[in-house]
Parts: structure tokens; C-alpha cells; sequence
């Protein structure tokens, strides 16, 4: 391994440990003595790294966004546009233990967008990304006639809303709203504009 793969293995094992470390105690509670721990590094070395907390935070919030719905089958153009569609629908709720922990990261991420402008425009910048990845899917079914023409950017705000709002019901453990209730509830208000069946698509 060559010095420079060293160095980026070694940023990533802080990354996916300063994840950890933030959704288990959020951000206020964090150390960067803890996170060194935690990826069994010294401190200097994550300070070589990472000088500040608040770089390392959103650091960790960009490489915990990288790794959403890496499996969903995006780029895959023989998967049905509503498949990849539903898959991200999926991917942005907390279907599972890891997308439970980018879940605690995203409400960590809210409570400092509310106070510090660089977390903010951090937060913004995140939703563009997520609101063009969900708006590529749906041009896509658009052009190959799967889905009705319609307005794609309103499309993609409403699915990020209403994921947001669902997902936070989720990650209350809500007995009003399970995993299936959430995405049948998103996919039936989407569905009519997208011209397609209301039933949450099972080959996702």
C-alpha cells in the first residue's frame, strides 16, 4: 500500500468513525479525542487530518451522504425507472441500522443548521444533491414514456418532503407508521402525477 492509500484508508476509518461516534452521542457531546478512539488513531494524527470539529462534522455528514443509496441501481438503465425510483424512496428512509445512523446525522445536521450558517449551507447544498439525484430518475421515466410528463423539480421536492416527514415518524417509532405505511403513503401521492399504478413497486 503506497503512502497516499495509506492516508486516505486512514480518512476514511475516522470518517465512518466520527458518523458513529456523532449518531451515538450527537454532535454537542463529541470530542475529537473520542472520535481518535474510536478509530483506534492519536489525536495528532486526526488533527493532521481534520483540524477543527466543525470540519470533521461536515466531513463525516458528505461521506455519510456518498454512501446513500449506493445500491439502488441509479445508473443501471434496464432497471424499470419506478424501481429506481421506489429504491431511493427506500434509501431515504431509515430502512436499516445504517441508514438509521445517516438518519441521526441528518437530525444532528438540522439542529446546527438552525444556528451555525456553514452547517446551513452545508444542509442546502445536500438537498440540491438529493433533490437532482431523485429529479434525474424521474426525467429519465419521463423520456422513456414510464412516466406522465410533469412538473419534475415540484415532483422531487414533494418526494424529499415527504420522506423527511415519514422518515422523522419512523425514527420516533411512531406506531401510527411502519416502514410499509411510509412508503405506500409516498408512493400513493406521487403516483397520480406520475401516471403510474399506487402500489409501492414489490421488485424493489
Amino acid at each position: 500500500m503506497t503512502k497516499a492509500e495509506r492516508a486516505l484508508e486512514t480518512r476514511e476509518r475516522i470518517l465512518t468513525a466520527a458518523c458513529e461516534v456523532i449518531a451515538d452521542i450527537g454532535f454537542e457531546h463529541v470530542s475529537m479525542r473520542k472520535v481518535a478512539e474510536h478509530a483506534g488513531v492519536s489525536k495528532a494524527l486526526l488533527h493532521y487530518h481534520f483540524d477543527t470539529r466543525e470540519k470533521l462534522f461536515a466531513e463525516a455528514m458528505t461521506h455519510s451522504f456518498a454512501r446513500t443509496g449506493t445500491d439502488t441501481g441509479s445508473e443501471d438503465a434496464s432497471l424499470a425507472a419506478a424501481v429506481v425510483l421506489a429504491r431511493i424512496v427506500r434509501s431515504m428512509l431509515p430502512t436499516d441500522a445504517e441508514l438509521h445512523q445517516d438518519w441521526k446525522l441528518w437530525q444532528e445536521l438540522w439542529v446546527r443548521a438552525l444556528r451555525d450558517g456553514t452547517a446551513r449551507h452545508l444542509a442546502v447544498d445536500l438537498y440540491d444533491q438529493l433533490h437532482a439525484w431523485v429529479g434525474a430518475v424521474v426525467e429519465r421515466g419521463v423520456a422513456t414514456g414510464e412516466f406522465t410528463d410533469c412538473d419534475v423539480s415540484a415532483l422531487s421536492t414533494l418526494v424529499l418532503a415527504l420522506c423527511d416527514g415519514l422518515g422523522i415518524r419512523l425514527m420516533l417509532e411512531d406506531p401510527r407508521v411502519d416502514l410499509a405505511t411510509a412508503q405506500a403513503t409516498i408512493w400513493r401521492a406521487i403516483a397520480p402525477a406520475l401516471g403510474i399504478a399506487p402500489d409501492f413497486p414489490a421488485a424493489a
